[in-house]
């Protein structure tokens, strides 16, 4: 490792543990907003703003989201080299809670890295594919809530993804779905959400970071101030990890007068990645 990358490690090692003894701090003198029954107000157009999507883990900033092997160093990976800056990857101090790496057994860490080596065919978003919780949460598009007394929902702009949040006991998940089942309580002012029913073809990030069936995700949606939440999702997954782990970031308030979700159907977007192969003429794909 070079003196440049050992020191930006510490820097790294440094700053994850003032996040640690600081915490969260509640924005003082902000009133946050309530419904008429008193319970937070969450409605609203909400966006995340990191790099949680190109990798929940520590990292620096690297050439390219798919690298291989050079004369020196690594190099971006030919399927990826066209695109230049556009898919290099930014640095990020991570998002997991205490600064370390997802907790994977031997295995299931050796699939997330040839995952990362295969990332342009394998990437379920690439596909425009459901993107799973918690994913769905960080990426790079805002999402909705609509929220009364006794409904909470979701609507996200990416592949036009939608979740329920029943705030009354469902039962289990009927089946295995891409967004999964969710059960929503009121701890105080947070709202726990608990995520199960979640089909094993979802990724966690551009890294590489899967899971299997057995995952069960338990979010956190706090209200910080009128204009924050403090969310934290919880993955415990016994098939593929050696322990539970949590993630952490704020979420912000899409501030613009004309704040939405749009309309972004993916899934016509990549009709020709997918089935143009199948055209009578197919055409040119290098």
């Amino acid at each position: 490792m070079s003196f440049k990358q050992r020191s930006y490690f510490s820097f790294l090692r440094l700053s994850v543990l003032m996040v640690m003894l600081t915490g969260h701090l509640p924005l003082s003198g902000q009133e946050i907003p309530r419904l008429s029954n008193g319970l937070p107000d969450f409605n609203g157009v909400w966006q995340v703003l990191n790099e949680a999507n190109w990798d929940l883990e520590p990292h620096i900033a690297r050439h390219s989201v798919m690298m291989r092997e050079g004369p020196v160093n690594a190099v971006p990976a030919a399927e990826t080299l066209a695109a230049g800056a556009v898919l290099s990857v930014p640095g990020s101090m991570g998002v997991i809670e205490g600064g370390g790496r997802i907790p994977y057994n031997e295995q299931a860490r050796r699939v997330k890295e040839d995952n990362a080596a295969n990332w342009i065919t394998r990437d379920p978003e690439v596909k425009c594919y459901m993107p799973g919780v918690p994913r769905a949460t960080y990426l790079p598009h805002p999402f909705q809530i609509i929220q009364s007394d006794n409904d909470f929902f979701i609507a996200y702009q990416f592949a036009g993804a939608v979740r329920d949040i029943y705030l009354e006991d469902p039962g289990p998940a009927p089946l295995d779905s891409w967004m999964g089942w969710s059960a929503g309580r009121w701890d105080g002012d947070t709202l726990v959400v608990e995520v199960t029913g979640l089909h094993d073809g979802t990724w966690l990030d551009r890294a590489g970071s899967h899971h299997s069936y057995q995952m069960k995700v338990t979010e956190r949606y706090t209200l910080m101030g009128p204009n924050h939440i403090d969310y934290e999702a919880t993955i415990e997954d016994p098939l593929v990890l050696t322990e539970p782990f949590t993630i952490k970031m704020p979420i912000y308030r899409r501030m613009e007068p004309d704040a939405r979700i749009m309309d972004f159907r993916c899934v016509e977007f990549v009709e020709e990645l997918i089935y143009g192969e199948y055209r009578r003429y197919p055409l040119p794909r290098d």
